[in-house]
């Protein structure tokens, strides 16, 4: 697979999870209103993604990750964004200024159609923008601020409009914080939030809705394929849970593991070399380092 492909299928796998209305919903509620179910799944509607700017001479697209219309009845309250990272990234307050600049250049473009059309202005709604960061070997410690990005002389500083960031750091969430999620994200959430604490993931008996996606989203985040390898439509007819899916992916560890041995023990035989076969069945260390030396791997 090419890079560029790896790359768009961990983009979409990132993001198809987030984008049911359900757990964006479950996200923002958590996040924003402490559990409350403030925002709900049926008030929310589809945003374009697509965006762009010049520069150069020349216009490029820009795309947020997901982003979602918040509406009662016809009236708009609000958009909300998503931007996922697995990696941190010191120029994000540009990028969100950016993301959120044209957001509300769209909201004046639909006012001058509208006056055009009706005479009436366009409502005007605000823009809420969350990151959510997933890792959790280490905090993120680069600009969170725009003011943070520049460099600003002193003399000009009280002019320059400031833009910060809401950056939400899954592994650090609270227990409690994680408890208040009512969606598969529950599941995502804690395993970062175990992972930072112990190294470790213990699966919960909590029924998974969104099945694919999830083990989409998990294969990325842990660069573990076996968590969407494991994964058939049967799993989606029936209720699911972590506990069960990490039993099946433990289940192909092992005959990955096993398949793999018994692929070193033909080729060594069918090359004639009996020695190694027999010391590779007794020393694991040797045995790995065949595999290295004639398949790449361990």
């Amino acid at each position: 697979m090419g890079k560029d492909k790896a790359m768009a299928e961990k983009d979409i796998a990132e993001k198809t999870l987030e984008a049911y209305d359900d757990v964006f919903a479950d996200i923002i509620n958590v996040l924003l209103f402490q559990g409350r179910q403030f925002v709900k799944e049926d008030e929310l509607e589809e945003e374009s993604l697509a965006s762009s700017y010049k520069a150069d001479g020349r216009l490029h697209a820009q795309e947020r990750d997901v982003a979602k219309y918040w509406r009662k009845g016809l009236v708009r309250i609000a958009l909300y964004g998503l931007e996922n990272q697995t990696a941190i990234d010191g120029d994000m307050p540009l990028r969100l200024f950016s993301y959120d600049g044209a957001a509300y250049r769209a909201q004046l473009l639909t006012d001058r159609e509208m006056k055009e059309k009706t005479g009436r202005t366009a409502p005007r709604y605000p823009v809420v923008t969350l990151v959510l960061y997933f890792g959790y070997d280490r905090h993120w410690k680069r600009p969170k601020t725009l003011f943070e990005c520049l460099d600003i002389p002193e003399e000009i500083k009280p002019y320059v409009n400031d833009h910060r960031m809401n950056l939400y750091e899954v592994a650090y969430l609270s227990d409690e914080q994680v408890e208040m999620f009512t969606s598969d994200f529950k599941v995502v959430a804690d395993y970062f939030v175990q992972m930072r604490k112990n190294k470790n993931y213990v699966a919960s008996e909590v029924t998974i809705k969104h099945v694919h996606e999830l083990l989409q989203l998990m294969a990325v985040m842990t660069q573990d394929s076996r968590f969407e390898d494991v994964y058939s439509p049967d799993m989606e007819r029936r209720e699911m849970t972590m506990c069960e899916v990490l039993d099946r992916v433990e289940n192909k560890g092992i005959q990955k593991g096993e398949d793999t041995i018994l692929s070193l023990m033909n080729y060594l035989l069918s090359n004639n070399r009996t020695e190694d076969a027999k010391k590779a069945t007794e020393d694991k260390a040797y045995r790995n380092k065949l595999l290295t030396e004639i398949f790449g791997e361990k």
